[in-house]
């Protein structure tokens, strides 16, 4: 059968509706484009910052140390005997002068009368002579005596005055070895165990001590700085970098054993004038009011010395703060035009829950302390001043910590370390 001829018809459009066609086209290439670009779903991070500020901040130095008595004293016999009685109580507070022992005063209270009675004897020949002496004086003058009987009565008269001084002298030693016998305190303070009991045999200047006296309100804390330390406070001192923070005396905060801080401050009082060969150190000591006997001889404590003031301290977030790889300090900051800049910091010391920066940041730098791990260098997120929230985060942790007693802290004093809280742990934010 013949094929037949079919005409093929071609879609025409009017020019209007062609112009309409050609735009769709356009834009649905354009859409194409850009979900080739972007997957779709992804917004633009957002992070937060604060603005670092600078702020007043002292220079301070936390040093392990020891605690001294401020005064002691061995008590030791200084004649020797049987002891009759213990007159204190272990461990009780004495007075200077208080007794604390009674030595047996038999033998020495004999001595005594016996010295005394040799004093008697000795003025009453000193009498006798004296009466002949001025008799032969007279006589002399009429001469109705020898020369020579006079110069004897006056020698003999001489030599009782003598012998009186020498029973004086005798008495005397009797009387101080007979208030030996009974042993007082030097000094006033909290006293030792003793190391005898009643009928102990105990001798003059004995080597071992019968108890110890220590006087511990004020109390020595006794710290070692580093030369190295010292040297470089001493450099930012001449540079102006910081301020002195006192003329004479440094103020001293104690650290305790426990992690918690000594409610009385106290003051620097000496600077060791040489240094330690074998340790490079020189010693610091400390005086700190003890009126409630906390503190006590011997016990490990932390000294936080403020050494000066740094009115330009650059305190940022820890948490804002990360390490490279080599271990260096870096930051990420807003920088311009909103895009993310890396910043290679120098650290120079914890201060709370800041870092204390000395180089690296500059005040007015936009610090990201939230979303670091959704941005890269040269990102622009949308950056949002989180300064408010940071510091009641911080707030909330502070109270935290000081309520919970497993770091030394209690539900009592919950409420006044989160007012403080603003004020310090988040200085950095400011």
């Amino acid at each position: 059968m013949p094929k037949k001829n079919i005409p093929s018809r071609s879609l025409s459009f009017p020019a209007p509706a062609r112009l309409v066609v050609a735009l769709m086209l356009a834009a649905a290439l354009a859409a194409c484009s850009k979900s080739g670009n972007q997957p779709q779903g992804q917004s633009q991070a957002e992070v937060g910052y604060v603005v670092v500020k600078a702020q007043r901040q002292a220079v301070t130095t936390e040093l392990p140390g020891r605690t001294t008595a401020y005064l002691t004293a061995d008590i030791r016999p200084q004649v020797g005997g049987i002891i009759q009685k213990r007159l204190f109580k272990e461990g009780a507070n004495v007075k200077a002068g208080q007794p604390l022992y009674q030595i047996d005063p038999a033998s020495y209270q004999a001595a005594y009368d016996s010295a005394k009675a040799s004093l008697l004897k000795a003025e009453a020949t000193l009498a006798s002579s004296k009466l002949k002496a001025q008799r032969y004086t007279e006589l002399d003058k009429i001469d109705a005596v020898s020369k020579q009987d006079n110069d004897d009565a006056q020698s003999t008269l001489r030599q009782n005055q003598a012998d009186v001084e020498v029973q004086k002298a005798a008495v005397k030693t009797a009387a101080i070895n007979l208030d030996y016998t009974r042993i007082l305190s030097p000094i006033s303070g909290r006293i030792e165990k003793s190391s005898v009991t009643p009928g102990a045999l105990v001798t003059a200047s004995q080597t071992t001590a019968l108890t110890t006296v220590q006087q511990i309100d004020p109390i020595y804390v006794d710290v070692t700085q580093s030369t190295v330390d010292l040297l470089r406070l001493r450099r930012e001192l001449a540079s102006g970098q910081i301020k002195k923070s006192g003329e004479n005396s440094a103020q001293v905060k104690i650290v305790l054993e426990d992690g918690s801080t000594y409610e009385r401050p106290g003051k620097l009082e000496f600077s060791g004038l040489s240094v330690d060969t074998g340790t490079g150190m020189i010693t610091l000591r400390a005086v700190v009011p003890n009126p409630d006997g906390v503190l006590l001889p011997g016990a490990y404590v932390r000294a936080v010395l403020e050494e000066g003031v740094d009115d330009h301290a650059l305190l940022v977030p820890q948490k804002a703060v990360s390490r490279d790889q080599t271990g260096a300090a870096t930051a990420l900051v807003v920088g311009e035009g909103g895009k993310v800049e890396q910043r290679l910091l120098t650290v120079a010391r914890a201060v709370g829950s800041n870092w204390w920066v000395t180089k690296g940041l500059k005040e007015g730098d936009k610090l990201i302390v939230d979303g670091l791990q959704k941005v890269r260098t040269g990102d622009a997120p949308r950056a949002i001043d989180v300064t408010e929230t940071l510091k009641k985060d911080l707030a909330r942790e502070a109270a935290a910590a000081a309520s919970d007693p497993s770091l030394g802290g209690s539900a009592k004093n919950g409420d006044d370390a989160s007012d403080d809280a603003a004020g310090s742990s988040a200085a950095g934010a400011k």
